[in-house]
């Protein structure tokens, strides 16, 4: 008997140490980010505010020193998946962080799936990620293409807006969104009359904006992002369709644009998880560390980041520091709720942000929110099994 117990206390002395090491070790975190390219800017507000809220903790997370591990994801799909192993296999990261191009995500959430190593998206919005390809280690920060789409269908139909014309590039970010607000307007009682599109990357517009002139919808919904938005706001204005057809879009319409856009975008309306002015004591403090840190101002792709940090955060304090606990680390943020500059956010059983949409509008050189446009939206994560 006396042999037995002395066999479980010395195993109970090795796991106790054991965990001691566990604790000395540096967590490892990989960022899968875009660092050439169109979203370059975007990858590195991610890792900005990812490291802003490290060093606000002094440096560590769930007490345990962080070791990075970076991989320029190109925005390439077609580099994915070795990308993304480079991380897992090559230098066996804790936790992936990334990243912004859906398609790369895809590829990224079926790797992590596949080695059961943990996953904090913090941009590509892509529905499938927190929808079919859901799994208990995957994990968003941001949103779906779904969720600021659809907020925007009440706040149409609000103003009085009874058909509406909808207009994007025909790839899958297009497609969601586009379904997003479809659904949104329909079920408050309005109708999409046509839904117009063009491939990706094209910038052509004109067909498209004289075919909604003879439409004469009471609204336009689209979905555009960085130079394609540009040019579309811009295009949209100087056909005069704005004066008689009121623009709405996702908020990455006018999210990083605006310089550009100029006094084409001044007044638009969109819907998105983060806007200027919250004016609350949490966002005006992150607002204030990060410019002070990075010499610039934060966005929507720099909260994203920082929340993927504060979400480990709670994994990490609720198994303290163990990583050994993978389960209990997981349902722990699973569980949380984010205290994030854009207000704050608990994740839905799929993983994904149920959160506040804001609606902003363009004043100058920033996206003013001017209310809640649908509050606590989930997304409906169709076809996740978990």
């Amino acid at each position: 008997m006396n042999h037995t117990l002395t066999r479980a206390a010395l195993a109970a002395a090795l796991m106790l140490a054991a965990g001691g090491a566990q604790a000395a070790d540096k967590l490892k975190v990989g960022f899968m980010l875009p660092y050439s390219g169109t979203f370059a800017a975007l990858g590195v507000a991610i890792e900005n505010g990812f490291k802003l809220y490290v060093a606000e903790q002094g440096g560590k997370l769930g007490g345990r020193e962080i070791e990075y591990f970076k991989v320029d994801d190109e925005s390439n799909p077609a580099k994915a998946a070795e990308n993304a192993n480079r991380l897992i296999k090559r230098d066996q990261v804790d936790v992936l962080i990334g990243t912004v191009h859906s398609g790369v995500a895809m590829a990224l959430a079926k790797a992590a799936k596949d080695a059961d190593t943990t996953l904090i998206v913090t941009n590509a919005g892509a529905n499938a990620i927190t929808g079919p390809l859901c799994g208990p280690g995957i994990f968003r920060t941001s949103f779906t293409n779904w969720q600021p789409a659809y907020a925007m269908g009440p706040v149409a139909r609000a103003k009085g807006h009874k058909t509406a014309v909808t207009i994007t590039w025909k790839y899958a970010a297009g497609d969601e969104a586009i379904g997003g607000f479809k659904e949104g307007f329909e079920k408050a009682g309005g109708k999409v009359v046509r839904e117009l599109s063009l491939p990706f990357p094209n910038v052509e517009f004109q067909s498209l904006l004289t075919e909604i002139a003879a439409l004469k919808p009471d609204m336009v919904f689209t979905f555009f992002a960085g130079g394609g938005a540009v040019k579309f706001v811009q295009d949209y204005h100087a056909a005069g369709l704005d004066k008689t057809i009121p623009l709405y879009g996702s908020g990455f319409l006018t999210d990083g644009t605006l310089q550009a856009q100029g006094a084409s975008a001044q007044g638009l309306l969109t819907t998105l998880h983060y806007a200027d002015g919250l004016n609350t004591p949490r966002d005006n403090a992150f607002r204030a560390d990060y410019s002070k840190a990075y010499k610039a101002q934060p966005d929507v792709y720099a909260v994203q980041g920082y929340d993927a940090a504060q979400l480990m955060q709670s994994g990490l304090a609720a198994v303290k520091g163990d990583f050994a606990k993978k389960e209990d680390f997981r349902r722990a943020m699973r569980g949380a709720t984010v205290d994030s500059p854009r207000g704050p956010f608990t994740l839905s059983a799929a993983g994904n942000p149920v959160q506040d949409i804001y609606l902003r509008r363009v004043d100058g050189l920033e996206n003013k929110v001017v209310e809640v446009a649908v509050q606590k939206l989930a997304d409906p994560a169709r076809g996740c099994k978990l």
